[in-house]
């Protein structure tokens, strides 16, 4: 006697996701994923410390349940982890939930799988996947006192996805994965990320006609912005021109003042934290990501959406994005000079950005949302099936 089980792909299911509520690219990822789901159908459960950033807009299939520490004199600081695996828990009985999907392993896929045994006593069986973002495995996994409990956490997921294969394969070089890694892209919402005419937002930006550069980032040491700027001041004595720094972080400061000695405060915006980046890269020529590790790259795709050339490093996962002499350059990590000269290059020849812009759309196209969510689908409905 054979029993077959078949979970009809026209169910929605509901889904708890578990991130970090930041413009990181793991929580702008978790939440684009969540969003696009709920499009489809499906009831999304955002569970967080606070409404995730890319979080703007009422959905009758998403909800937001908040994580509220504890204080208490005994702890120096407030147990996080144990609140948000209480509410974890609270969510998964009370809404009913049928896949746990953590994003960035430290320390999600730790409180996942607690979650899991916890409402496993309670007769709830629920699979539980965990994505793999990029510093959760390259940097911050790799700390001894992190270790131990990453490796175990990915092990006893019932699914792990990675963003790139670079980040696949630095998995499995650092730690002892007994199981396969399923590796689905990054992607991009064309409905969102396009090119629009905003041609009166860029007279206010570059009122004597300056070409416009753009960087986005959280404004981390790995991300190597002074290369940004140490770029840009080359780029500028050969062809005039404006940079966007959008983002924020600790090199902010460093950065400010690095601005100012090389004389160019007024020719480098900070703009802070944005919600509507996309009218940003919308004006620009070309984006620079000089980063020294990156998992994906998504801050480029997204300026590839939106025809936008990339000047970048080699690191990680960008030359996946990123494709030398089609889309953009690639350059060796803190080759500011080599990177100078690329863009100089492409902005003094007209017609090779606007071939190369061409390509960074058609590109970008690869990585279309609606190419990537049915892979998500596809991987919930597999681990129902082998409940």
């Amino acid at each position: 006697f054979v029993c077959s089980i078949v979970i009809d792909k026209r169910i929605n299911m509901k889904i708890g996701i578990v991130c970090y509520p930041t413009f990181g690219g793991s929580g702008v990822v978790a939440t684009e994923v969540g969003m696009g789901l709920a499009k489809k159908g499906h009831q999304i459960h955002f569970i967080t410390y606070k409404r995730p950033a890319r979080l703007t807009h009422f959905d009758t299939n998403v909800f937001y349940h908040e994580v509220s520490g504890y204080d208490y004199p005994l702890f120096e600081f407030k147990p996080y982890d144990t609140a948000l695996t209480s509410k974890l828990v609270d969510v998964i009985l009370r809404e009913e939930l049928d896949i746990i999907h953590v994003h960035y392993a430290i320390p999600h896929a730790t409180i996942g799988y607690i979650a899991q045994q916890i409402v496993a006593t309670k007769g709830k069986h629920i699979p539980l996947v965990t994505t793999l973002h990029g510093t959760d495995i390259t940097l911050v996994g790799q700390d001894r006192s992190f270790f131990p409990v990453v490796e175990f956490s990915i092990n006893r997921s019932n699914a792990v996805t990675a963003v790139s294969q670079h980040l696949k394969d630095e998995t499995f070089k650092h730690f002892n994965i007994d199981r396969d890694i399923k590796v689905i892209y990054n992607f991009i919402d064309f409905n969102r990320f396009k090119k629009i005419e905003k041609g009166h937002f860029r007279k206010a930006i570059a009122p004597n006609g300056e070409k416009i550069l753009a960087h986005t980032s959280n404004f981390r040491k790995v991300k190597r912005i002074d290369d940004v700027i140490r770029a840009f001041d080359l780029i500028d004595r050969k062809v005039s021109s404006k940079l966007l720094l959008i983002g924020d972080g600790p090199e902010r400061p460093l950065l400010e003042e690095m601005s100012r000695k090389l004389g160019l405060d007024e020719k480098i915006l900070f703009l802070g934290k944005q919600g509507a980046v996309e009218e940003l890269l919308a004006i620009a020529d070309l984006f620079i990501i000089p980063s020294e590790n990156e998992s994906f790259g998504l801050a480029a795709l997204e300026a590839m959406a939106c025809e936008v050339p990339i000047i970048s490093s080699n690191a990680g996962g960008i030359p996946e994005v990123n494709i030398q002499g089609v889309t953009g350059f690639l350059r060796p990590i803190g080759d500011f000079e080599g990177m100078a000269e690329d863009a100089i290059k492409l902005l003094q020849d007209p017609e090779l950005i606007k071939q190369f812009s061409a390509n960074a759309k058609e590109r970008a196209l690869t990585f279309n949302l609606d190419n990537i969510l049915p892979q998500y689908e596809e991987l919930y409905r597999s681990l129902l099936v082998a409940q």
